[in-house]
């Protein structure tokens, strides 16, 4: 793929052009992983946060580390999202995607999770009867299911477990928390820090949205000796490749 400059303001998108895609990372060694699909691609600006724009025939990928937690992810997605619009050059897709930890055994170390349901787990109260969610106290959503089509999509080009994702502000660390987490969502597989707050500017956008993750570590106790950051960012990158064929054959949003 090679690089493409940045549709201006008010320009209109071209009705011959393929399908755009806004992928968002937390950090840059998992934009980079991902980024590696396409070769070396130089940074053009969106806002304070570093967009990588690659394109291939008809197809266009921009690579976005937004950073870390549910807030930043909302807003820097937010912000590409918007400057997109403006510019006549929507996206027809967003993927949230890194590394994250996995629920054992079912998501082991190296792994890949696509979510089936995109989950914002800490987002309630905590009571004496233990944690009610947000949507139970009466305010908004706390949980996203992307189209289920492309989920199996998605899992099927990458060899993907599917399952809920969590979203949390703070990283699991003890064996009690997991099991709770467990309790409230027996479906979820992994957890991380972005899912949601992608999400919600996606949804917020009129975007499909899908989170994909490589387990990196196991939720629960903090071992980091045990942690294998390194095969989890390999296996984000060759995800990465295989959802080419998926992002080429997306319907094109007009």
């Amino acid at each position: 793929m090679t690089p493409s400059p940045p549709d201006g303001p008010g320009r209109r998108r071209d009705e011959r052009a393929g399908p755009r895609v806004l992928l968002v990372t937390a950090v840059d060694a998992e934009r980079d992983a991902m980024a590696t699909a396409f070769g070396a691609t130089p940074p053009a600006p969106v806002a304070d946060r570093t967009l990588h724009r690659v394109t291939g025939g008809r197809l266009r990928v921009d690579l976005l580390a937004a950073g870390v937690g549910p807030a930043a992810a909302a807003a820097a997605t937010a912000s590409a999202l918007t400057a997109a619009t403006l510019g006549g050059a929507g996206y027809d897709l967003v993927v949230s995607a890194g590394i994250g930890g996995g629920f054992q055994p079912e998501a082991p170390l190296g792994s890949l999770v696509v979510a089936s349901a995109i989950v914002a787990a800490d987002l309630g109260a905590d009571t004496a009867d233990g944690f009610v969610p947000a949507t139970e106290l009466g305010f908004g959503t706390v949980e996203y299911r992307p189209d289920a089509a492309l989920v199996a999509r998605v899992a099927e080009a990458t060899g993907a477990r599917t399952g809920a994702v969590l979203t949390v502000s703070t990283v699991t660390g003890t064996a009690a928390r997991s099991a709770a987490l467990r309790a409230r969502h027996p479906d979820a597989l992994a957890e991380a820090m972005e899912g949601f707050g992608v999400a919600e500017a996606a949804v917020a956008a009129g975007c499909p949205i899908v989170e994909l993750r490589a387990v990196s570590n196991a939720v629960g106790p903090r071992d980091r000796a045990r942690w294998r950051v390194g095969e989890a960012l390999a296996a984000l990158a060759a995800a990465s490749g295989r959802l080419t064929s998926v992002y080429a054959d997306l319907p094109v949003r007009r």
